[in-house]
């Protein structure tokens, strides 16, 4: 088993230049993370390599994840996203692999059954949200996309007279949608930075603290447990957006929120051909309400997008892990080429946000950030760069790259999300620096 995180140690020895010659060492470590086991494997080799014809040697070596996921004695991830949400009991002859029920009706008696009609429920969604709920620590509602999900949060805690507080760094559709549908009902809607200071009493009058960590685009975070702390003191909720880091990366529920938020097209479902979110509660009367809602308002998810999320989410450990060892490798080497600044991974050690994420989250992910010097020079770079395509999405099998600024974010025209992908960390990285020199 691939253990999941990368080192919080620099590698002694690497080394990236502009041009000349470039020794990538990456850590991979094999073992048994829960029990503290590891079997390094080193080597690699090196050799002379010009601006138009750079080799990266990937090696594989050790990995050590934050504090927090050393901290479990459960199953294993893996052994978690294989099997959460089927029934270890088949009946001979029954399908190992079932799949989507796409019925809108069902048999009706006297007594009414668990599933009666398409809207209120489908035994895909519940094997789906079993499987979340299992990995996030409480009860799974599942929606239609992570914006109906959102949406579903925000309108259920939202009271007229009252606020709602956001981050002014998240993702800006979540501020669009408050400003736009509860500010006119007489809710404020109030913002505040991912990292802070917030303002004194801001959560005066609040009935939701929606905080959004790691965020998105910018890669900072803020201390859940004291996030919580400050909302509930004020009588209010505390929903994380737990997107970029997944369930295997972070649990909020267990670090005193009261709603984990997801939008699962992303990294859960992994695929890119699903549009799906979810809400997950450790509070029994929450899910209920939630699905309630979902129910009423009917974003409600198709049975063939949750099957193929559930189907996507058995290789979630095994995606995560390559995406973060390749992340990990990007940013290093970028680190070292002269086109990009701001290099932000959560992973190293120097990186701002790193003692706040590693004290919380459980392991990394493939998203990082860095800086060009213009759009244009973004566009050079997807332009020539054979294996990143320009994509607004992330956490999928290929490396995709997006112009966060172009979308609205108050970022640097040049600001680049990377969502670091499957491939070989070798050619990845190759292919990466070589499309940087034509910057």
């Amino acid at each position: 088993m691939l253990v999941h995180m990368l080192s919080a140690r620099a590698y002694p020895g690497a080394s990236v230049q502009g041009v000349g010659r470039v020794h990538v060492l990456l850590a991979v470590c094999t073992g048994a993370a829960l029990f503290g086991r590891h079997i390094a494997a080193t080597g690699g080799s090196e050799r002379p390599a010009g601006p138009s014809d750079r080799r990266v040697r990937a090696t594989y070596g050790s990995i050590r994840p934050p504090a927090a996921y050393a901290a479990s004695v459960e199953i294993g991830d893996g052994t978690r996203c294989v099997h959460g949400g089927h029934t270890a009991d088949g009946a001979p002859g029954s399908p190992l692999h079932p799949g989507p029920v796409l019925s809108t009706t069902f048999h009706l008696d006297d007594a009414l059954p668990d599933y009666f009609y398409g809207r209120p429920g489908n035994p895909t969604w519940t094997a789906l949200e079993e499987a979340i709920g299992t990995l996030d620590g409480g009860e799974c509602v599942s929606f239609a996309s992570g914006m109906a999900a959102i949406g579903a949060v925000l309108r259920l805690t939202a009271r007229s007279g009252g606020a709602i507080v956001l981050p002014s760094d998240g993702y800006y559709v979540t501020r669009a949608l408050a400003h736009a549908e509860l500010d006119p009902l007489g809710v404020e809607v109030r913002e505040v930075p991912t990292p802070g200071p917030w303002p004194d009493r801001v959560l005066d009058g609040a009935t939701l603290l929606l905080v959004e960590t790691p965020s998105n685009p910018g890669l900072d975070v803020c201390d859940i447990r004291t996030a919580a702390a400050a909302a509930h003191a004020a009588g209010a909720l505390l929903a994380v957006d737990n997107t970029t880091a997944t369930p295997l990366g972070q649990r909020p529920l267990a670090l005193g929120a009261d709603l984990t938020v997801a939008s699962d097209t992303k990294a859960l479902a992994g695929h890119g051909d699903v549009l799906l979110g979810h809400v997950s509660t450790a509070d029994p009367a929450l899910a209920q309400r939630l699905r309630e809602a979902r129910t009423r308002g009917g974003a409600v998810p198709g049975p063939m997008e949750a099957w193929l999320a559930h189907r996507g989410l058995g290789t979630l450990d095994l995606r995560l892990s390559r995406q973060a060892v390749n992340a990990e490798a990007l940013a290093r080497a970028l680190r070292g080429h002269p086109a990009a600044g701001d290099v932000r991974w959560l992973g190293l050690p120097d990186d701002p946000s790193h003692p706040v994420a590693a004290a919380q989250m459980r392991r990394w992910n493939g998203v990082l950030r860095f800086t060009l010097p213009s759009s244009e020079a973004v566009g050079r770079f997807l332009a020539a760069s054979r294996y990143t395509a320009s994509a607004t999405s992330f956490g999928g099998l290929r490396s995709t790259a997006d112009r966060r600024e172009r979308w609205g974010d108050a970022v640097s025209p040049g600001l680049v999300r990377f969502s670091a992908g499957c491939e070989d960390t070798g050619d990845l990285v190759d292919d990466v620096l070589r499309a940087l020199d034509r910057v």
